[in-house]
């Protein structure tokens, strides 16, 4: 038997960050601290290290200190949203200073570089990191920040973590960031690959379940959990102690929720690719995706994401998304139902159009967040709703 470190993903999940000791009941659940100040020994010595609500919480500890060892990091933060999580991370840059980012970014993302943080005097540079190379030409003297999503929203692109750490690293004061939502710390870990920061969504995959707003940042860098830490304080942007007991709860399922999310998004993207109302499919699973041999490398699995180009336009992705019977139309992604979207319409519409049409982001696109439902069900349901939209 191969040598194994103890204790495995889904015995941290469960574990790291629960000991019953750390409560006077020994509670085995942890249980939802409510206070918003908390009484101390005298003063600027506080009780156990909590002092004020914003500033740490006995559930919100609970949950960083599980999520961290997930990422395998030392160092955890939640924050009240994922663009919480960015605008945090974004506030230990300063005006002057240059951002490289990934060209196939998240909207949200895009729209927070583009219509805020430029207001700020902070320079920003799309690059197209499937070549490690071309992340070289993109870097300037006043470089600080690189921002790597993969895979990426919308259109599942793998960015090598590895060599674009190297390259980044390669200059003084730059720092690596890596949003891992869609893959979830199930199946990558981007901080072992030589990345500074990860970043997380938690709304999605950690959770699970579509009923919490909520971000993480993760790192083993001390001098950035010095910051970040300090930002998470100062700037506010913190989760509720009952939001941080969902997320705590939620999370006990993951490494289950992610293998049938997985079985059940490569089965759907393989009959997508037989079927003749389709131009294309994009998934990391497949071998026909451009980064399957990258994707294998650096993750353990595809999760749930699949892109694919529907035969026609507008109409004809608008008809299917009013066809589906148990896919829901719906933003957002990495919970256990199926959902369905438009990117162009919906979650990327704010990005510029001479972007999305650049990036390749058309009318006859869609998304698709495959669920851990029944999976005959969920193929009947893309065949029907696919037959319906396109006339053969």
């Amino acid at each position: 038997m191969a040598e194994q470190t103890f204790p495995q993903f889904a015995t941290d999940a469960l574990h790291a960050g629960q000991e019953p000791e750390q409560w006077n009941s020994r509670a085995v659940i942890p249980i939802i601290s409510l206070a918003t100040t908390f009484k101390q020994y005298e003063p600027g010595v506080p009780f156990s290290g909590f002092e004020y609500g914003r500033s740490g919480n006995p559930t919100r500890k609970c949950l960083q200190d599980c999520l961290a060892k997930l990422e395998n990091a030392n160092h955890c933060f939640v924050f009240s949203s994922g663009l919480g999580a960015t605008t945090t991370v974004l506030h230990t840059l300063k005006a002057g200073d240059h951002i490289v980012s990934i060209d196939d970014v998240y909207g949200g993302t895009n729209r927070y570089f583009n219509k805020v943080l430029s207001k700020f005097g902070v320079d920003l540079t799309f690059c197209d990191m499937t070549k490690p190379e071309n992340l070289k030409s993109c870097l300037k003297p006043n470089t600080k920040l690189v921002w790597i999503e993969t895979p990426t929203n919308p259109l599942l692109k793998i960015a090598d973590i590895k060599a674009l750490s190297e390259v980044a690293h390669q200059q003084q004061g730059v720092h690596v960031i890596v949003d891992n939502t869609f893959a979830s710390p199930y199946f990558q870990r981007p901080l072992d690959l030589g990345a500074d920061m990860v970043l997380h969504s938690i709304s999605k995959y950690i959770n699970g379940h579509t009923d919490v707003i909520m971000g993480a940042v993760m790192t083993s860098n001390e001098a950035l959990a010095e910051q970040i830490g300090f930002l998470q304080n100062s700037i506010g942007t913190v989760p509720s102690p009952f939001d941080c007991y969902m997320v705590n709860r939620g999370v006990k399922t993951l490494h289950l929720r992610m293998r049938e999310h997985q079985k059940n998004a490569l089965a759907v993207a393989k009959a997508l690719e037989k079927n003749p109302r389709v131009t294309k499919v994009l998934h990391p699973g497949l071998e026909s995706h451009p980064q399957h041999e990258l994707a294998k490398s650096q993750m353990k699995g595809f999760s749930g994401m699949i892109t694919f180009y529907i035969k026609g336009g507008v109409k004809e992705a608008t008809k299917f998304l009013q066809s589906v019977k148990i896919f829901c139309l719906a933003e957002s992604l990495g919970g256990y139902e199926s959902l369905c979207e438009h990117p162009a319409i919906m979650t990327h519409a704010s990005v510029p159009a001479e972007h999305r049409e650049a990036l390749g982001i058309s009318d006859s696109l869609i998304r698709l967040s495959v669920g851990i439902e029944d999976l005959d069900d969920l193929l009947n349901d893309i065949e029907q709703a696919l037959a319906a939209a396109v006339q053969m």
